[in-house]
């Protein structure tokens, strides 16, 4: 389950050093509150509801505090079209974002997804439809998925 962990955590957060303090105050809620889970089978569910919301906690703080947010890493692109995926992901708001990562980079299934952020399938899926239509709009994608390019 470590690897689990570690590979969902990654998938959110992306640096070593956040993943570790993410599983590690993860681990440290559950052990804490394990009296609070009802049906031991669904441990491993709760275990990772309880890291993607540290994950979460900590992409916020990032957010707040990086000094870096106003310096571009590259140069600053002219048109929202010369995004890559990655960006454009991280773009998303927070409930989309979360879930095109644990659908398309984690490859979760949706039921399981569902159980993890307690919410419908169907909702899951408008969702889905809602983040790629979005992924579409600023990365220029056709809708038979060639790359425009505007000149």
């Amino acid at each position: 389950m470590q690897n689990e962990l570690y590979g969902m955590a990654r998938t959110l957060l992306h640096r070593d050093e956040d993943c570790a303090d993410a599983i590690q105050e993860a681990i440290l809620q559950a052990y804490r509150s394990v009296r609070k889970l009802r049906e031991p089978a669904y441990f491993r569910t709760w275990m990772f509801r309880i890291l993607i919301h540290e994950c979460r906690r900590i992409y916020r703080k990032q957010k707040r505090v990086s000094p870096t947010d106003a310096i571009p890493d590259r140069a600053a692109p002219d048109r929202e079209s010369d995004l890559d995926l990655k960006d454009a992901v991280n773009r998303l708001d927070e409930p989309l974002r979360t879930l095109v990562k644990l659908h398309y980079f984690a490859d979760l299934p949706l039921a399981q997804i569902a159980d993890i952020m307690n919410v419908s399938e169907g909702t899951l899926k408008s969702r889905l439809h809602r983040a790629r239509r979005q992924l579409v709009k600023w990365l220029n994608v056709s809708e038979r998925g060639e790359i425009g390019y505007e000149c």
